[in-house]
């Protein structure tokens, strides 16, 4: 694997500042039941990593307390951790918009019996991958079989309501690229998704996001293998757009790893760049630590600065790309 960070961190993009914090975005584990080759986070089967008990409570401890309007749930597969549906219930039970970041073939993993029926039960919103509408595209990505259950999986949502007019019950499908290229149109793409999955398979989901391929991790060190790195930080770079600072997920997001560690968002995350030290947080972390959730619990983080480096092009090159798709 090769290391992306050091080629990153000397970047002239524009300093940000936070807003108000509204969602939570928690890594609950690597372990994932595949292993794509975009993967931002190394996920896989062998992975071990896992939230403890300690940390997951005190997430639903700083939900309370800081009023936080969304958790985003993600990994791996988030589902593989053994308290996801405590978590979720508890969360829902607070009134918290809750979103589970799902491959959909988790719903026929082993052991995950009843997990559809159990995201419908709780109102979660799902957002799915499902990297395109072809079979050919999706398992190349993602692996043999893998196209045939995730659309398995849409029509078991589907049946529960999901994606459903006036249902309540929101499914949120999500686009990468194949290779080193910007995502094409999020509106058009859209259309063509619906037109596919509608006509081919009776699949019908609210939105699509249009996700750009950060060049980290996994999918960055096969651009450094190939010798395409710096083409590909160039074409961020090239397609620049001021305008969509304003909506990156960062000003109103804050990422939290497995360990209950704190970061500006999950690309920040895996390359290691913590949150700014939070005011006040020392006493309990320590002055070298990184924060973590127990500094969340009373903190004001608006205004503070977010940590930038060259990866920041892909949130903001041509129509944009968050965690809720372009901006």
């Amino acid at each position: 694997m090769h290391a992306t960070f050091p080629l990153l961190q000397h970047t002239q993009f524009p300093s940000l500042r936070r807003h108000g914090l509204a969602t939570l975005q928690v890594n609950l584990g690597y372990k994932c039941n595949q292993s794509c080759v975009h993967c931002h986070v190394n996920a896989g089967p062998n992975r071990t990593e896992m939230m403890d008990d300690a940390n997951l409570d005190l997430v639903l401890q700083v939900l309370a307390l800081q009023s936080i309007e969304t958790l985003d749930l993600t990994g791996g597969a988030p589902e593989l951790h053994p308290e996801f549906r405590r978590l979720v219930a508890a969360a829902r039970g607070m009134g918290v918009r809750v979103i589970d970041r799902c491959n959909l073939t988790i719903l026929f993993e082993p052991g995950q019996e009843g997990l559809a029926e159990f995201l419908a039960e709780q109102g979660v919103e799902v957002v799915a991958s499902l990297p395109c509408y072809s079979l050919e595209n999706v398992d190349k990505q993602r692996g043999q079989g893998v196209f045939d259950k995730s659309i398995a999986g849409l029509q078991k949502l589907n049946a529960l309501g999901y994606g459903q007019p006036d249902s309540g019950l929101v499914l949120n499908l999500v686009y990468n690229p194949q290779g080193p290229s910007l995502p094409p149109s999020q509106q058009g793409l859209q259309a063509d998704y619906k037109r596919e999955l509608g006509q081919h398979f009776g699949i019908v989901f609210n939105h699509l996001y249009a996700l750009a391929n950060m060049p980290i991790q996994r999918f960055g060190s096969m651009l450094i293998s190939k010798g395409q790195f710096s083409q590909y930080l160039q074409l961020l770079q090239d397609n620049y757009q001021e305008s969509n600072l304003e909506g990156v997920m960062c000003r109103s997001l804050i990422s939290v790893d497995w360990e209950g560690s704190l970061y500006d968002c999950d690309f920040n995350q895996q390359l290691g760049m913590s949150l700014a030290p939070i005011e006040g947080a020392a006493a309990s972390s320590g002055a070298l630590a990184r924060p973590h959730l127990r500094d969340l619990v009373k903190a004001d983080t608006r205004g503070m600065p977010i940590r930038v480096a060259d990866h920041c092009y892909g949130c903001t090159a041509g129509q944009g790309s968050s965690c809720g798709g372009a901006l």
